[in-house]
């Protein structure tokens, strides 16, 4: 039986990927939440970028009671894209996050293509090489789509998530965003580099009010951004009442999620993070975002 840091009791992590997916995964979602129990955690947020979870999390909770799940909807070409319609179904069935556009969106496209890598090497069409989505028109307004989706959000009090969004979108986003009056905005991984945030900008969109992201993959071999310690020090100056700590695991070549984040949070009191800033960042804002 793993050992987990006693601080995941009653902790929330808000970015983790389970199966049944495209993607090669870990676990299911029914042993990612064997460990959520065992660890004593409150809530997960399972996230998809080929589907939705809101109706997974729903049965699952039919079932246990132990650890909440929370789902949601990425609004990529798999399950509607800039699709209104299908974020008015999303949040009437439960769905407490929308994601922008991950996989589909156009800086996501150009991360990968200029690598020369393809997450599904096995597909032209699931690649989407070519179908890149943006979320501004030719004179970087918002899409009227987009528009029509903030007025959803706003008006059900649910979480919007930037994404993978360029700088240039995450930033017209937040501004339009507040001013639909949407207060719950989550700048997703800011450090990692398929979407990566300058850290000045990072300021800036804390002052808006948004919340950051503090991703544990985003230190992983997978991307080597950063160090948990430039993680830490970049915590201090944002202030951690302005992050949540995350871990983006699930992928099937890494260690269990539970188990990563409770790394992440050894590794960030190692480098002068507190117990109760840690307790902030993975019980109080989450919650506050979660209502």
């Amino acid at each position: 039986m793993a050992t987990y840091n006693p601080l995941l009791e009653g902790a929330i992590e808000m970015h983790c990927h389970s199966s049944p997916s495209l993607f090669p995964r870990k676990q299911n979602d029914w042993e990612l939440l064997e460990d959520a129990k065992q660890a004593k955690m409150h809530s997960i947020v399972i996230k998809s970028h080929e589907s939705q979870t809101y109706d997974r999390a729903t049965l699952l909770n039919l079932k246990q009671e132990d650890v909440k799940v929370i789902g949601g909807l990425v609004l990529n070409h798999f399950s509607g894209g800039l699709n209104p319609f299908t974020v008015d179904a999303a949040i009437q069935s439960g769905a407490q996050i929308i994601w922008m556009p991950t996989f589909s969106s156009k800086q996501h496209q150009n991360y990968f293509e200029e690598r020369k890598t393809n997450l599904f090497k096995n597909s032209n069409m699931l690649s989407q090489q070519g179908y890149g989505i943006e979320i501004l028109d030719d004179n970087d307004k918002l899409k009227i789509h987009v528009h029509e989706i903030l007025e959803l959000i706003a008006s059900s009090n649910a979480i919007l998530s930037t994404g993978h969004l360029s700088v240039k979108e995450v930033c017209i986003l937040v501004r339009e965003a507040k001013l639909h009056g949407i207060d719950k905005i989550l700048i997703q991984h800011a450090d990692l580099g398929i979407a990566r945030i300058p850290f000045e900008v990072q300021k800036d969109l804390v002052y808006q009010g948004a919340i950051i992201e503090k991703c544990y993959l985003a230190c992983s071999s997978d991307f080597n951004n950063l160090t948990v310690a430039e993680m830490a020090e970049n915590i201090k100056i944002l202030g951690v009442g302005s992050c949540v700590m995350v871990t983006d695991y699930g992928q099937a070549h890494h260690i269990p999620i539970v188990e990563a984040f409770s790394n992440f949070i050894d590794e960030i009191l190692i480098n002068g993070i507190t117990q109760s800033e840690v307790r902030t960042m993975i019980h109080t804002n989450p919650l506050h975002l979660l209502n």
